[in-house]
């Protein structure tokens, strides 16, 4: 399994209660900070590529940022968009973790629970 890539803010009250989630349960995980080693375009079209609700799951829209480009996202184009998040990282919603297979954004225990038992497997096998 890829390493889980945890994307945080650190001032983030869900991304704090994640990290001490993983960390409670011995998972592992690579922390990026969101703002200052922020998602390449690509990667967000993969993290895009895993959601169920395409841009509305990961873009921040009651953000104060989003409210203040004051635009409509359905009229852009998805290049035009990813561009947008990727030179403003406080318009995703956080924290988002992936293993390149899975995404979880916000703070999810249920979810979170299905990776580290996903995790724990994956370690008693090899």
């Amino acid at each position: 399994m890829k390493n889980l890539m945890f994307y945080s803010y650190p001032s983030c009250t869900s991304c704090r209660k994640t990290k001490h989630w993983l960390k409670a349960h011995n998972v592992t995980f690579h922390e990026r900070h969101l703002f200052r080693d922020t998602p390449s375009i690509d990667e967000l079209k993969q993290i895009l590529s895993l959601t169920t609700e395409g841009i509305d799951e990961i873009l921040a829209t009651r953000s104060q940022t989003y409210k203040d480009l004051n635009i409509d996202v359905n009229e852009l184009s998805l290049s035009e968009v990813l561009t947008l998040m990727h030179q403003e990282p406080k318009l995703l919603r956080r924290p988002i973790i992936t293993d390149g297979n899975k995404l979880i954004v916000g703070y999810n225990p249920q979810e979170l629970s299905k990776v580290a038992r996903k995790q724990e497997l994956k370690k008693s096998v090899s």
